[in-house]
C-alpha cells in the first residue's frame, strides 16, 4: 500500500485496512512458525504497512 492511497481513504477503510493489515501479519507469523512462508521479506513488509495505516490515521485524528 502507498501512503498515497491511504490518504484519500476515509477513516472507517482506513480501520478496515488496518484490521485486514493485522489479520494477514498474524497468517504470515503463522505460516513462517510452520515453515511453510516462501518469501520471509513479506513480514517486514506486512508491519511497514501497519505503520503506514496507523500513521495517516494519527495525522487523521482518528
Amino acid at each position: 500500500m502507498k501512503a498515497k492511497d491511504l490518504r484519500n481513504m476515509s477513516v472507517e477503510e482506513l480501520r478496515k485496512a488496518l484490521q485486514e493489515a493485522r489479520e494477514n501479519l498474524f497468517s504470515l507469523r503463522f505460516r513462517h512458525a510452520t515453515a511453510q512462508l516462501e518469501k520471509v521479506s513479506a513480514l517486514p513488509a506486512a508491519r511497514h504497512d501497519i505503520a503506514r495505516i496507523l500513521t495517516i490515521l494519527k495525522e487523521k485524528g482518528a
